[in-house]
C-alpha cells in the first residue's frame, strides 16, 4: 500500500487533478502515481534515472510510464510518508487518465491473435509474436540495439561464418546434453541472461521465467533492474533452483554491496555477475525513438525551459532518451578493478565480470586471483555499435589464455549475444564456453505465451542441441570441443553469400524520422 499524508483514522486528502495541473516545473513538482499524489520535488535529485523522466510527467498522471518499469514497494522503499499528499479525486480526471484504466503493475502486452504454441517451432517465432503483441515502447526497449545496430545483427551473423565438421560411425544412442555451470547442476548448458523490465512484456515479469527455468532445469540470472523485487522473485523459485545475480554498481558502493548481500539472502544466488560493459548506457535509438513520439507535443513546449535548465543544452525540443536512460543514471563510470577485488573479498559468492571482450582483459581477470569467470559478452549489441561479435571474442580469448597457460578449469568462461539455434550453442562450446546465456529469446517467450512459453523455448533449444550433438558424433557435452567446428571464416566482416534467412524476416530494420503529414 503507497504511503499517505493521513493516519489510518483519517480519510486521505481528495484533490482535484486542476490542483495537480499547477504544479509543474522542477522546483514544484507533483505527479499522480496509482490515484495517489505525490509531491516529488525532494526526491528529484535522488532519482536513479535523473530529473527529467519525472519533469516530464509534472502535473499529470505518471502512472503509465511508473507502472511497467518499477516492481513493487519501489514507492514505499524511496518515498518518504510525507512525500503522499493524498489521493486523486478520480471525478476530476480527464476520461482517458492512465489513473483510470491501470492498476498496479500492468504490463505493454496487446491483446491480438497470435498462433497456437504447438505451431512455434524456433526462437525466430517467438520473436515474430513478440513482435505483435507487445506494444511499441516495450517492444522497442526489448529488441533495440546501439545506433545503426550493426553489432546487433553481427552478434546473429557470425554464427553462420562458423561450419560444423560432423564425424560418423559413432555410437550416438544416447546422448546427454547436460552439464554443470559454476559447480551446479543444469539440464543444457544454457541458462538465462539477465534482462531488465520483464513486466514490459507480462504481468509477472521475471517471475514467469523463474518458474519455467525451475520446471525445466536450468540457471536464471536475476538482474538488478528487475520489474519484480528480490521478494517475488524468491517467492517463485522452488526448493532446489540455482540462481545467479548480475549487478550494475551504484556509486553508492553501500547500495551495491546491500543489493548483492540480499539477493545471496533472498534467492540464494550461488554467483554475482559484475556488468562491466556499461560505463555509459548506449544510444538505442529505437527506444529513445519510441519515448520520443509517445510524449505528447504539449509536454515537450511546456517543459522546453525546464529541461534546457537541468541539461545545459540550446535545443528547442529536449528528446526523451527512451527506457533504458530512465532507468540506469545510478550506474558509475567509475567502476574498477580495486572495486572488483573489493566485491569479491566481501561476498562468499563468486564474482565473475559480464561483458569482457579482448584477449587482454580476459588475461588480466584470470591473473587477479579473485575472479572466477568472465562472461564475453558486448551487451546484446546494446552499448557500442561495431563492436566485434560475442562469438569471435570468445575464439580470441580462448585462443589467447591457451597460448599463456592460463585456460584453466577453474576459471570458467560464459558467453552470451546471438544464440538462437542449438547449433549455436554447440559452436560456442567449441570455441571454449562453458555455457551460453539467452536474453531476448526468453523475453519474447514470456511475452508471447508466458510460462509456457518459456519451457516450450527451453525444449526446443534441447531438441535442437541433442539432435546436433547426436549428428556431430558427440554423446556428452564434455567432448565437444574446436575439432568440430571450422572457423576460417570467423573474422571476416563483410556481406557473404550466407544470409540468415528467418532472422532477416523477423529482423526491424532501423527507420529514420518520418516527415509529418499535416
Amino acid at each position: 500500500m503507497a504511503p499517505t499524508a493521513s493516519s489510518n483514522s483519517q480519510k486521505p486528502r481528495l484533490i482535484p487533478f486542476s490542483e495537480v495541473q499547477s504544479h509543474t516545473s522542477k522546483d514544484d513538482c507533483w505527479c499522480i502515481i496509482y490515484n495517489k499524489v505525490y509531491n516529488l520535488t525532494p526526491f528529484l535529485s535522488d532519482h536513479p534515472g535523473g530529473v527529467k523522466p519525472i519533469v516530464t510527467y509534472a502535473g499529470r498522471d505518471a502512472t503509465a510510464a511508473f507502472d511497467p518499469i518499477h516492481p513493487p514497494g519501489t514507492i514505499e522503499k524511496f518515498l518518504t510518508p510525507e512525500l503522499c499528499l493524498g489521493e486523486i479525486d478520480t471525478t476530476t480526471l480527464p476520461k482517458d487518465s492512465p489513473a483510470l484504466k491501470i492498476k498496479p503493475q500492468g504490463n505493454e502486452v496487446q491483446n491480438v491473435e497470435k498462433p497456437p504454441l504447438t505451431a512455434i517451432f524456433n526462437t525466430f517465432d517467438f520473436e515474430s509474436v513478440a513482435r505483435s503483441v507487445l506494444r511499441p515502447n516495450a517492444w522497442a526497449y526489448y529488441s533495440s540495439g546501439a545506433e545503426d545496430e550493426q553489432t546487433l545483427q553481427e552478434n546473429r551473423a557470425v554464427f553462420l561464418r562458423v561450419y560444423l565438421k560432423p564425424r560418423v560411425l559413432r555410437n550416438v544412442r544416447l546422448v546427454n546434453p547436460s552439464t554443470s555451470l559454476n559447480g551446479s547442476p543444469s539440464a543444457l548448458p544454457i541458462y538465462i541472461s539477465a534482462t531488465a523490465l520483464g513486466r514490459l512484456g507480462h504481468p509477472d515479469g521475471e517471475m514467469v521465467l523463474t518458474r519455467g527455468a525451475a520446471r525445466k532445469g536450468i540457471i536464471q540470472m536475476i538482474p538488478t533492474l528487475a520489474s519484480c523485487s528480490l521478494d517475488e522473485i524468491a517467492s517463485a523459485m522452488d526448493s532446489k533452483q540455482t540462481m545467479w545475480f548480475q549487478v550494475y554498481v551504484n556509486k553508492d558502493r553501500e547500495r551495491t554491496k546491500t543489493l548483492i548481500q540480499e539477493a545471496i539472502q533472498k534467492c540464494r544466488a550461488s554467483a554475482v555477475f559484475v556488468t562491466v560493459d556499461a560505463p555509459q548506457l548506449g544510444r538505442r535509438e529505437k527506444d529513445m525513438r519510441t519515448r520520443f513520439v509517445d510524449a505528447p507535443p504539449s509536454v515537450q513546449s511546456q517543459h522546453q525551459s525546464e529541461n534546457v535548465e537541468m541539461e545545459g543544452k540550446d535545443e528547442e525540443v529536449e528528446r526523451d532518451k527512451g527506457a533504458a536512460q530512465a532507468i540506469t543514471g545510478f550506474i558509475d563510470p567509475g567502476l574498477n578493478w580495486d572495486d572488483i577485488k573489493d566485491f569479491a573479498s566481501t561476498f562468499g559468492a563468486p564474482i565473475y565480470l559480464k561483458g569482457v571482450q579482448t584477449a587482454e582483459d580476459a588475461i588480466l581477470a584470470v591473473k587477479t586471483g579473485y575472479v572466477k569467470g568472465i562472461v564475453v559478452s558486448n551487451h546484446g549489441g546494446r552499448q557500442v555499435d561495431t563492436a566485434r561479435s560475442g562469438l569471435e571474442c570468445l575464439a580470441e580469448i580462448t585462443g589467447a589464455l591457451r597460448k599463456e597457460g592460463l585456460l584453466r578449469p577453474d576459471f570458467e568462461i560464459y558467453m552470451d549475444g546471438g544464440i538462437r539455434r542449438g547449433s549455436d550453442i554447440f559452436k560456442a562450446l567449441a570455441l571454449g564456453a562453458r555455457g551460453v546465456g539467452l536474453g531476448r529469446p526468453f523475453l519474447y517467450a514470456m511475452s508471447s505465451y508466458g510460462r509456457e512459453g518459456v519451457e516450450h523455448l527451453i525444449d526446443l533449444l534441447r531438441e535442437e542441441f541433442c539432435a546436433v550433438m547426436r549428428m556431430m558424433g558427440v554423446t556428452r557435452v564434455d567432448q565437444i570441443n574446436g575439432s568440430y567446428v571450422q572457423t576460417g571464416s570467423l573474422e571476416t566482416h563483410s556481406d557473404g553469400r550466407v544470409k540468415d534467412g528467418l532472422g532477416a524476416e523477423v529482423y526491424e530494420r532501423m527507420k529514420a524520422v518520418a516527415a509529418s503529414k499535416l
